[in-house]
């Protein structure tokens, strides 16, 4: 994925219901942090949190997690601030927290390039994160692998996922899983023409 190629000010990600760039400088301004103050606490350029703070680029998922450790917030928070996770120990689909989907990643609206990861109830509270993931079309973690002190695993429910761990690269098929050391750089894309459906777990949670 990209993060030049689709400008979240474009014509069509204004219906988009989240301003990424607003949120993000909200907190940021919340937390009494310069741009470089943030940027050097996540590891990224002084010019990558200008230009998604000015909707000019549309992060990965791998780039917004970077941005969002400099702050030292996570992606539930970032996306539903307000919302508070049901306390279970059952869930509806209407209970799931949405981490991406009010915005796309790689694409605006819901074609193709598109990633939704729900999350199933409160996730710092056990220690736990259990995800939901779509991939549509082309979708794409981004290029800046994904790496974090955790360990992860999945397993394709539906479609195709590339899944690349370390030198390690297979498209795994429906029925098939993945199980590693997050430590180790990774990247998820669905290289397919349809869509994938992941369910996924990572302790301690990352997003």
């Amino acid at each position: 994925m990209s993060e030049t190629e689709i400008p979240l000010n474009s014509a069509e990600s204004r219906d988009a219901q989240f301003d990424i760039g607003a949120r993000l400088r909200t907190l940021r301004a919340a937390a009494a942090l310069s741009q470089r103050q943030v940027a050097e606490r996540a590891g990224v350029p002084h010019a990558q949190i200008s230009n998604v703070e000015k909707n000019k680029i549309s992060p990965s998922i791998s780039t917004l997690r970077k941005i969002l450790s400099g702050l030292g917030v996570g992606m539930a928070d970032f996306f539903e601030p307000e919302r508070e996770a049901p306390p279970g120990p059952f869930f509806k689909p209407e209970d799931l927290i949405d981490l991406t989907s009010k915005v796309a990643m790689n694409a605006i609206g819901d074609g193709p390039g598109r990633i939704a990861l729900r999350q199933i109830g409160n996730a710092r509270e056990h220690n736990l994160q259990i995800l939901h993931e779509v991939y549509e079309p082309n979708a794409d973690t981004g290029e800046t692998p994904l790496q974090h002190g955790s360990s992860e695993g999945g397993f394709v429910v539906e479609g195709e996922l590339e899944v690349t761990v370390g030198d390690n690269v297979r498209v795994l098929k429906a029925g098939e899983a993945y199980l590693f050391d997050s430590r180790t750089p990774h990247r998820f894309r669905n290289v397919s023409s349809r869509r994938t459906v992941v369910i996924s777990a990572c302790t301690p949670p990352y997003l």
